[in-house]
């Protein structure tokens, strides 16, 4: 019975869900509990939104082994970027006071003067918010978080790579 649920299409929908979810709790966090994002988060965002997209797809496409086995590697690649870009925030949150980086200018700023490869390498460097913790749940950061989330993703990923049919 349980095998006959774990089909392709579901995991696909599975994963669209848990990210529409993600952001969902990200929109609440900054509308609702007024937690400004980073430049990070903002990154993070996006790497979730086009993950998000990208189960999506395959949900709905709902390929044969190898066009599922190709969403599997594309969402696999993109879950590295998310756990990179993770993994970069909780190393910002970490450093002491003195090595953090100067806060930089806004997104809306970015955007506006330089192109959009030099606003996502701005946005990957991160800037002082980036290192500031403003809201822990169980002992977790919302970066640490972030990993958990973007490291099932990738398990889910890898299951639908090496799973049979």
């Amino acid at each position: 019975m349980l095998a006959s649920l774990i089909t392709t299409r579901n995991l696909n929908f599975f994963g669209a869900i848990a990210c529409a979810s993600a952001m969902l709790i990200a929109l609440f966090m900054q509308y609702a509990m007024s937690l400004e994002p980073c430049k990070l988060c903002y990154l993070q965002r996006g790497v979730v939104i086009i993950l998000g997209v990208t189960f999506l797809v395959a949900a709905l496409h709902n390929p044969a082994t190898v066009g599922r086995r190709i969403y599997a590697g594309l969402c696999f690649l993109i879950t590295i970027a998310g756990n990179a870009t993770a993994i970069r925030h909780i190393w910002l949150q970490n450093l002491p006071e003195d090595r953090v980086p100067a806060c930089g200018p806004s997104i809306d700023y970015l955007l506006e003067v330089f192109t959009f490869t030099e606003t996502i390498k701005s946005l990957w460097q991160g800037a002082g918010d980036c290192a500031e913790v403003s809201w822990s749940f169980l002992g977790l950061t919302i970066p640490e978080q972030l990993l958990l989330f973007f490291l099932v993703m990738t398990a889910l990923t890898i299951y639908q790579l090496i799973r049979k049919s």
